[in-house]
């Protein structure tokens, strides 16, 4: 039965998400989170930081394209520490 419901679309269990090793820089949570795109990744990832019971993330997408799921993991990291360094808590404004 689980075959056909999931070739017929009756399966309900939500998608898991793919667990993402955060990033801790000056107070902040990177989570870097490449799309794969035609065989290449696009570098995406989000910033969050704990606000007392509240989490704000701020989410981005480039449209920079690298060949590797790492290399796009990396220059989201240093992507968001150069945005955290320039922009700092109005990035969630």
């Amino acid at each position: 039965m689980g075959f056909f419901s999931k070739l017929f679309g009756l399966d309900k269990s939500e998608p898991k998400a793919p667990d993402v090793e955060p990033i801790e820089y000056e107070g902040y949570l990177i989570y870097p989170e490449p799309i794969a795109e035609g065989g290449q990744f696009r570098i995406a990832g989000r910033i969050c930081k704990q606000y007392g019971e509240e989490v704000k993330t701020h989410t981005f997408i480039r449209s920079d394209l690298l060949a590797t799921k790492q290399d796009a993991e990396s220059f989201m990291v240093n992507k968001a520490k150069m945005f955290i360094d320039q922009t700092g808590e109005n990035m969630f404004r």
